[in-house]
């Protein structure tokens, strides 16, 4: 059994609790934004599709905000971190904010989000915090699903009509800038790695575009030009986008604190 690496001082404990915000944040903004879809997506089984889908991720999103709970010592619970903090307390990646726009869209961005965090939580089952090395190998379980859902979609959109294809390339030229996010890392992702707690995210890459880009061929897309994203919402930051999304996500909580069904 692997047995957690306790942080050496306050500034590691900070960063691990940062870092496991951002797993958090990341999979519960993804969860929110494909909660959009129900009742609204092409085909009833399709809507149940993405309604599975986002409930993966707000479980995971839940295992991990607990843990962020304890790690905090505040006695903040997952409804707390969820409903409760402002918007430039949430540290997800940039890419799961975006907004849905079309179908289309919504597969390119999962797609690209499935097939980083696949390789993510592989990495992280066996991390030496043995409380996320649990979280990831149920997430991973989860997660090799997902791939294979929004990759089989990705193919028959891309290498479907003109229109589908044109559509969901306009759709991977849109997000691909916010895929720089996902493999560069800071001063938090050098903090558990050093611990052993998290993987070297820049290694993760090759795994991943070797993943793409077999996904990209086969659904007859081009993979856009590398570019540097301008905002990191891992840092804080988001889009206007993120406002709107939140304050819904939010609005009952916040209307209604402390009731319970």
């Amino acid at each position: 059994m692997t047995v957690a690496t306790a942080p050496t001082d306050a500034a590691d404990g900070r960063a691990l609790l940062t870092y496991v915000l951002r797993l958090a944040d990341t999979s519960l903004v993804l969860g929110q934004r494909l909660g959009e879809w129900i009742g609204h997506a092409p085909a009833l089984e399709e809507d149940l599709g993405l309604a599975n889908t986002s409930l993966d991720l707000i479980g995971q999103a839940r295992l991990l905000l607990t843990y962020a709970g304890e790690l905090d010592g505040r006695n903040r619970s997952e409804d707390d971190l969820a409903f409760l903090r402002d918007e430039h307390e949430f540290c997800n990646m940039s890419l799961v904010e975006q907004p849905n726009d079309d179908f289309g869209q919504t597969i390119v961005r999962q797609f690209l989000v499935d097939a980083w965090q696949r390789e993510l939580y592989e990495a992280l089952a066996t991390s030496t915090d043995t409380r996320l090395s649990q979280i990831a190998a149920k997430a991973l379980k989860e997660t090799l699903y997902h791939v294979r859902y929004s990759g089989s979609w990705l193919v028959r959109l891309g290498d479907g009509t003109a229109e589908s294809h044109a559509r969901v390339q306009a759709a991977l030229d849109a997000l691909w800038i916010y895929t720089a996010e996902l493999f560069d890392p800071d001063a938090v992702d050098a903090a558990v790695v050093a611990c052993g707690i998290g993987p070297d995210l820049a290694a993760l890459r090759p795994k991943w575009l070797a993943r793409v880009d077999a996904v990209l061929a086969e659904a007859t897309l081009q993979r856009p030009r590398d570019v540097r994203s301008i905002r990191y919402g891992k840092r804080g930051e988001h889009g206007e986008a993120f406002g709107h999304m939140l304050a819904e996500m939010q609005s009952l909580h916040r209307a209604h604190p402390g009731a319970t069904w």
